[in-house]
């Protein structure tokens, strides 16, 4: 898993990343009532708004870790958006992606930098 400063994940399998929130992200926010996602098919570069989280407390854009398009969003989550705040980091993940450029990733921090940053 891989983290932005700005508090997405994703993980990569092959060419495709799956993104979602981090759980600190989900935390700040509070409950999260209603989420806009990308559209499927959608083209996103690196650092671009890509979604919008509503919570209790605020409202937040979601930035892409990644550029690359969109393939598919959570069905779950447009049914149930509690799975955001019960499991930000792996039932409720956002959208996948298939990346366009995977050097991108190493722009990101990894696991220990990211804990390191929000400690």
């Amino acid at each position: 898993m891989k983290y932005t400063e700005s508090h997405e994940w994703i993980t990569v399998k092959n060419s495709s990343g799956r993104v979602g929130i981090s759980a600190y992200a989900q935390t700040e926010l509070g409950d999260v009532v209603y989420i806009e996602l990308p559209k499927v098919g959608q083209i996103v570069k690196a650092k671009e708004e890509v979604a919008i989280l509503e919570s209790t407390k605020a409202a937040a854009d979601i930035y892409s870790p990644v550029s690359g398009r969109v393939t598919a969003v959570n069905p779950k989550l447009l049914e149930n958006t509690q799975l955001l705040n019960y499991s930000p980091e792996q039932e409720g993940w956002l959208y996948e992606i298939a990346l366009s450029d995977p050097s991108e990733l190493d722009t990101l921090l990894d696991e220990e930098q990211y804990h390191q940053m929000i400690s």
